[in-house]
């Protein structure tokens, strides 16, 4: 039984040692590398780049008082539609009282000069039927009668321009009733009833009382770098993605690129503006975030090779060639001239020809395996 036992265990031990050096043995041999076979192909190949930037309307305005006062009234809310014309806001005249004390003297002068004016033509028109003056006296008086009604009517206007902001003979054209000045979509109304407003001037931007677009003329901003400003011109086709709209493309065409460089970060960069066509239906809102897509270069027809494949050294390209079947991989380094690239496939100029096998990546092989016991 014993001798059993001892022969069992040289058994074991000598199955041991074989695995043992199996497995040396394997681990020293030199390992083979597997590469992808890639085949040239024939293909429409686009360069493009993505400029960041919004999508704003084109024509956007500041409506602002030519008065200063407090808001009364708010007649629109943000978000209504509006026409040109028509009334957002109004505003309530805070007097000044030097400009009160003023405008109220210059009534009480003017109801003195018209009761005099009166009182002289009423006399003149006396004596002028006793025939005691001429007709030219009488008319003299008559003259001045009117200029004081004039007057008087002028002095009660500005008294009231002064207290209200609105004058009786020209009501519509009241500056205390803020207008749109353009067809549109109100986007703000930063103020509230109560709030003060400074009239717009040349020494005073104003306050804002609304801010009206028109959001049926809308245009893509961003910035280009000065690296491809070069490769684009207006007029030509934009592809915008806009961050709301998921999965839904936009056409627009370049329209302006600016002519000065805008130093920002370190990097040079061009403001470029594109219209875009926005479709029936759909409900844009300004300042939504936006990408746009312009192709920069184009090659028709050419033959294309996924840009792993390309070995670039220095100045120089290559590919390397397979000469014989996929299992041996023996591969023959040749020197090729490259055109555009997508950033997935490249143009090869010369050097290789279509439907040529290629070297690719290299395949790891124990990675390969374990696909395959997956499989």
């Amino acid at each position: 039984m014993k001798k059993f036992f001892k022969i069992a265990a040289l058994v074991i031990i000598a199955i041991l040692f074989i695995g043992t050096f199996v497995y040396l043995y394997q681990k020293s041999r030199p390992k083979i590398n597997q590469y992808e076979i890639l085949t040239s192909k024939r293909k429409n190949i686009e360069k493009t780049t993505i400029v960041t930037g919004s999508v704003e309307p084109r024509d956007q305005v500041l409506i602002k008082p030519q008065i200063s006062g407090i808001i009364s009234d708010l007649y629109k809310h943000a978000g209504d539609k509006v026409k040109k014309g028509e009334v957002i806001a109004k505003v309530k005249v805070i007097p000044e009282m030097s400009s009160l004390n003023a405008a109220e003297n210059r009534v009480r002068l003017a109801k003195i000069s018209i009761e005099q004016a009166k009182r002289d033509m009423d006399r003149n028109e006396k004596l002028f039927k006793d025939k005691l003056i001429s007709s030219e006296e009488t008319e003299k008086t008559r003259m001045a009668y009117r200029q004081a009604r004039e007057e008087q009517t002028s002095s009660e206007d500005n008294l009231n321009i002064v207290k209200e902001g609105i004058s009786r003979s020209n009501a519509n054209y009241s500056t205390t009733l803020i207008r749109s000045t353009i067809d549109g979509l109100i986007l703000d109304i930063p103020v509230k009833v109560g709030n003060s407003v400074v009239m717009s001037n040349t020494f005073n931007d104003g306050t804002t009382i609304a801010t009206v677009a028109n959001m049926a003329d809308l245009i893509f901003k961003g910035n280009i770098d000065e690296t491809e400003v070069g490769n684009i011109h207006e007029g030509m086709p934009v592809k915008i993605t806009i961050g709301a709209f998921q999965n839904q493309v936009f056409s627009a065409f370049l329209e302006y690129i600016s002519p000065e460089v805008n130093s920002s970060n370190g990097a040079n960069q061009f403001e470029i503006k594109a219209a875009v066509r926005i479709p029936a239906g759909i409900k844009m809102r300004a300042g939504y975030s936006a990408n746009a897509e312009i192709v920069l270069q184009r090659a028709n027809n050419v033959i294309t090779v996924p840009e792993g494949a390309v070995e670039f050294s220095n100045d120089s390209t290559f590919v390397y060639i397979l000469k014989k079947n996929e299992k041996t991989q023996v591969f023959e380094r040749h020197q090729v001239t490259v055109g555009i690239s997508n950033g997935i496939d490249i143009e090869i100029k010369r050097g290789l020809k279509l439907n040529e096998k290629v070297r690719g990546n290299l395949i790891d092989n124990e990675l390969s395996k374990d696909d395959k016991n997956e499989k």
